[in-house]
């Protein structure tokens, strides 16, 4: 079981680094900071020998990731009983365009997470998640809207995995040519790229006279995604 009051996590073979070990981080402050700017992730499990991998929305509570989908779907019936699973987020920061084709590269954080996943059990509680994954995102949204229909809970499931280990990896350098190519006269560059958010486009349908909610002043045009999720988290989940 993890050690929630640890600040790193514990390093073994599952996430050692095998290469570029300079670009590991095992702290929890980073790990974490990489998957509450994130609102997707990567599910990866076996069934039946046969790897899957399914991308859907989660969020962190403590040493611990949850993840909802359909009651009917494979990922939720294959994880019910308990199966390892490894949870993986990244951040596409940059493209490096180098002198050679070798060293063209992309600049990232990502985490690759470890544990054993399980399906939620109780109305109770899967109630409260479905209101806890919405207000993560957007706080105090769940207040706003119309509670979930007896379907609808019947239709959700959701899964918990307690992080065993984690590792994060960070590339944030410039180009890197070996020495002999600096003097070629190639253009080489660092492009940055970020997730943006738009200008919000109000329903056609929506009745007049409706403000935006408080919970969503993070969310304004021309502002970082990652930038938004981590204010949401900081609301959500108060020091």
């Amino acid at each position: 079981m993890p050690d929630s009051d640890a600040a790193s996590f514990p390093i073994s073979n599952r996430n050692r680094l095998r290469r570029r070990h300079e670009r590991g981080r095992f702290d929890k402050a980073t790990v974490y900071d990489i998957l509450d700017s994130a609102m997707l992730a990567h599910i990866a499990y076996v069934i039946d020998g046969q790897p899957y991998c399914t991308p859907t929305g989660f969020w962190r509570e403590d040493d611990s990731l949850y993840w909802h989908g359909s009651s009917a779907s494979r990922m939720i019936r294959s994880q019910s009983g308990g199966v390892p699973v490894c949870v993986t987020v990244t951040h596409f920061d940059a493209i490096v365009l180098a002198r050679s084709g070798f060293h063209h590269s992309v600049n990232y954080r990502s985490v690759m997470a470890f544990g054993t996943a399980r399906l939620v059990d109780g109305e109770a509680e899967k109630r409260r998640l479905m209101d806890r994954f919405v207000d993560r995102l957007f706080p105090g949204r769940s207040g706003e809207i119309r509670p979930p229909t007896a379907q609808e809970m019947k239709a959700t499931s959701f899964v918990v995995m307690p992080i065993d280990q984690a590792s994060g990896k960070i590339r944030s350098t410039h180009v890197s040519d070996d020495e002999e190519d600096y003097s070629l006269p190639i253009w080489t560059a660092r492009i940055p790229l970020r997730q943006v958010l738009g200008e919000a486009e109000p329903c056609p349908r929506q009745l007049p006279g409706l403000k935006v909610s408080p919970g969503m002043a993070g969310y304004r045009d021309g502002r970082l995604l990652e930038e938004a999720l981590r204010d949401a988290f900081d609301v959500t989940y108060p020091d």
